[in-house]
């Protein structure tokens, strides 16, 4: 009998993921989690009458554990379909994309694969800069777990199969680091486009170059500085999907230009 959600995300974010889906559902017993020792932990009664849910997390659920879950796991990925894998707003940045957004998936073994349940898009504003897209997609994220929120806590059968593929290319560290591997014979114009992409000393991986023996590292840039993390304040989120975030305005997916493609 379905009566848990085991629910992994950062201790910041538990307390109001857990409280809007008991207010859906009152009697679920929600299941903390924010470690993979926490994940090893869990005892395997309860992973059977349980349902996994992964929000904005790099925790890598291992195969043993979603075999064993009785009602399927599922993952809030801040990006759209065909940014899978790791730093998604970071590759849409250096691509130029022109469309974004958050997806909701079933988990399976292979990271950002499984059946689609959910996305949100909306349209990159032309300014964008990784730290705001990165805004805008947790803005979407938030709202589509706000959307799927009581599905997740009251239907015990498998959430609705949208449809839709998973595209593109993964992102993923070796991949990332490649792009911060920078050539002595890099254009300006290349070079600027990935300092605005990969250069934002917001992860562990800066652009380098390497000059007679000797490697130059970026350690800080102004290109990707700006909004404010997003966070989900209880009251709104519980009643309307909003965050506190203040973003740049989204464009709506459907306001797109005619000829307008999600990358250029």
């Amino acid at each position: 009998m379905f009566d848990t959600v085991i629910l992994l995300a950062s201790a910041v974010e538990q307390p109001v993921l857990t409280a809007l889906l008991q207010k859906h559902n009152p009697q679920l017993t929600v299941r903390q989690v924010v470690t993979a020792a926490d994940l090893a932990g869990l005892e395997p009664k309860l992973l059977s009458r349980a349902r996994l849910v992964a929000y904005a997390t790099a925790i890598i659920v291992p195969p043993e554990v979603l075999d064993a879950l009785g009602y399927g796991a599922y993952n809030f990925h801040p990006g759209p379909p065909h940014y899978p894998g790791w730093a998604p707003a970071h590759f849409a940045i250096y691509e130029r994309a022109a469309v974004f957004g958050a997806t909701a998936h079933v988990m399976i073994e292979r990271v950002d694969a499984g059946p689609i349940v959910g996305v949100e898009w909306f349209a990159i504003p032309t300014d964008a800069t990784v730290h705001s897209l990165s805004c805008l997609a947790y803005t979407a994220l938030a709202r589509l777990y706000w959307l799927l929120a009581k599905d997740l806590a009251t239907r015990s059968a498998p959430l609705t199969d949208l449809g839709i593929s998973w595209s593109g290319p993964k992102g993923s560290r070796r991949r990332y680091a490649e792009m911060c591997a920078v050539p002595l014979d890099i254009s300006k114009e290349e070079l600027d486009r990935r300092i605005r992409a990969f250069g934002g000393d917001d992860t562990e991986i800066n652009p380098t170059i390497e000059l007679h023996g000797h490697k130059f590292r970026l350690v800080s840039t102004d290109a990707n500085r700006g909004d404010a993390p997003a966070r989900l304040d209880s009251a709104k989120f519980a009643s309307t999907g909003e965050t506190s975030a203040q973003c740049a305005p989204q464009r709506p997916f459907h306001d797109l230009q005619a000829g307008e493609s999600v990358s250029s």
